[in-house]
């Protein structure tokens, strides 16, 4: 299972950058394919469930909105849960949970049972894979992260692709509970992908370190201290804004070709050219957030996606034929791409390592909120006025002001931040960095009989011995 303090993210391990982190971001791979992809799948399953319990359409989309609220309101509880037990056990205990939601939920007998299975239990269970998958992926890569996360980041469009065909096949073969339960068993992969997040080890000790380890200060299950963090807080805001508007042209974009007057089939069709695009964007952007001299400057490109899907959702507005819509799902699709793959690779680059597992916790419970806000205003909106112009255009609005606040916040905030280590953690990870590397800081005095001392107990291995400090933005 992996000890807790093993699966602490070590101060004195290096990330592999490949390795077994190739089979952790194949793991990460399908958790995010899940996490993101199932609530929207199971939309498939409501017409059924409308003709078993009498119930209306608005009844069985809240079933899709709990699933939602779980993965990003119990954020913090995950945090908590990494930060106790580890990352592998939290996985492990999720994947069950969100198999049996759906396993009970096929012998429900009513909406509200179903809410409770699969959306509470599965949303769950769904949570408590998706943010220590995260948090692994961010300590087995370093150098290569931003790929890492645009490559993970991908699994939400190949799922979407993938498990919306395959529901509706399972409806028609085996009725709705029959597909429940079959998707019930498709989730116990959950597990198979927590057993593969195995704890990186930091190196052996030699004895005169011992005791100065034993004595390290117990870690804190939830850390509000990165609220201390500028470029957290502004993070936190920018995402917050952003979600308000990001989730909503993909919601009403099917029917918005529908009130053009199109056929269903052709309406969502648009859908599957918009999920086509968002797979090759972000793996695409992901490489380009690595390059040497864009990574440093990841929280602009960031806002710049912002813009761009900003920008693309005003553009969409005036969309009045098929033609339209085609041309502003492919744009969307790259802008939706490029968020995707970026926002967890700059709040990792923001807080670090040592502090990520409470910082994703954080950000998602605020997200949480304004995710809940975002659709349902929406369609207050076009309940109102009858035109989907607006709605586009109150979506652009939100994510433009968005990457406006992320990108002056952090250059007026941020920008002339003396780049000190956050923690005496990391101030001794950047000391033996730059000793190791035969350059000796001006500022620190480390007495070099030690550090060679230090050098002798702990060679070398699999290079993970020092670790680099995380980008600060």
């Amino acid at each position: 299972m992996g000890a807790v303090v093993a699966d602490d993210g070590p101060s004195g391990v290096k990330a592999p950058d490949g390795g077994w982190g190739w089979a952790v971001l194949f793991g990460c791979f399908i958790i995010t394919g899940f996490s993101y992809a199932f609530p929207k799948a199971v939309s498939v399953f409501f017409k059924e469930l409308i003709r078993e319990f009498g119930i209306g359409y608005s009844d069985t989309a809240w079933i899709s909105s709990i699933l939602l609220a779980m993965l990003y309101g119990t954020g913090p509880l995950c945090s908590v849960c990494v930060n106790r037990f580890g990352c592998r056990p939290v996985m492990l205990v999720g994947g069950l949970f969100a198999s049996m939601g759906m396993v009970i939920a096929s012998f429900c007998t009513s909406i509200i049972q179903i809410y409770l299975t699969a959306g509470v239990i599965t949303g769950l269970g769904l949570a408590l894979n998706f943010q220590p998958s995260l948090i692994m992926l961010n300590r087995y890569f370093d150098k290569r992260r931003p790929l890492a996360n645009g490559l993970s980041a991908a699994g939400s469009p190949v799922f979407l692709c993938a498990l919306s065909p395959l529901g509706q096949i399972l409806q028609h073969e085996y009725g709705w509970r029959g597909g429940f339960l079959i998707l019930g068993g498709m989730l116990l992969n959950c597990c198979v992908c927590g057993a593969l997040m195995r704890p990186l080890e930091p190196p052996k000790k030699s004895e005169a370190t011992k005791e100065p380890a034993e004595k390290k200060v117990k870690k804190k299950l939830l850390d509000f201290s990165v609220f201390k963090d500028g470029g957290f807080v502004i993070y936190a805001l920018a995402a917050s804004i952003m979600v308000l508007g990001l989730f909503v042209p993909p919601v009403f974009v099917v029917s918005y070709a529908k009130d053009l007057g199109y056929h269903d089939t052709k309406a969502a069709f648009l859908l599957t050219i918009l999920g086509f695009i968002d797979i090759f964007a972000r793996p695409i952007c992901g490489m380009v957030a690595g390059l040497k001299w864009v990574r440093p400057r990841c929280v602009y490109l960031f806002s710049f996606a912002m813009i761009f899907n900003g920008f693309t959702d005003l553009m969409g507005s005036m969309s009045v034929d098929y033609g339209g819509l085609v041309v502003f799902c492919i744009f969307f699709g790259i802008s939706y791409g490029m968020v995707g793959a970026l926002q967890f690779e700059v709040l990792m680059a923001i807080v670090g390592t040592q502090k990520f597992s409470s910082a994703i916790g954080l950000v998602l419970l605020a997200e949480a909120v304004a995710v809940l806000i975002g659709p349902p205003s929406a369609g207050k909106l076009l309940d109102a006025t009858g035109r989907y112009m607006f709605v586009f255009i109150i979506a652009g609005i939100e994510v433009t002001t968005s990457a406006l606040v992320l990108a002056f916040g952090n250059f007026f905030c941020i920008k002339k931040k003396s780049e000190e280590p956050h923690t005496k953690e990391e101030a001794a990870e950047r000391v033996e960095r730059d000793k190791s590397e035969d350059k000796t800081p001006e500022d620190a005095k480390v007495d070099s009989i030690e550090v060679e001392q230090f050098l002798k107990d702990e060679p070398e291995k699999n290079g993970e011995v020092v670790t680099n400090p995380e980008t600060c933005v």
